[in-house]
């Protein structure tokens, strides 16, 4: 199955915005982005969701740990994008891949077609 709708969790404007115009160049639907625990929470009950980008720390102290746990539950493939090595990504997600902020849209893409084998 191929991995075409991808959820965005990010909650630094730019960087969103740097996220959707890198999936519209490589085709992908976006869905978001959104930038709470809340809104991402939403979208996952929602449904059509290939696969997902989180930022590990949001806004006000959230984490994404509860839309991770959500998008495993339901099967969905994700990533965490960090600034830092993995900086608090939850121990439970420490094999899921991480985006390495700054990355470009080759990193991205190969690190969604790294998720590929995930979905089955």
């Amino acid at each position: 199955m191929s991995l075409n709708t991808i959820l965005v969790v990010e909650d630094e404007p730019l960087i969103a915005m740097m996220i959707e115009d890198f999936l519209e160049l490589l085709g992908k639907k976006i869905v978001g982005p959104v930038d709470c625990v809340a809104d991402g929470l939403a979208a996952v009950a929602r449904g059509g969701i290939d696969a997902a980008i989180l930022d590990v720390n949001l806004t006000g102290g959230e984490t994404s740990d509860a839309i991770a746990d959500a998008l495993a539950a339901a099967g969905v493939p994700f990533m965490f994008a960090s600034g830092g090595s993995g900086s608090g990504i939850a121990e439970r997600f420490e094999d899921r891949a991480v985006l390495s902020k700054p990355f470009t849209m080759d990193s991205m893409e190969r690190a969604i077609a790294g998720l590929e084998p995930m979905q089955a």
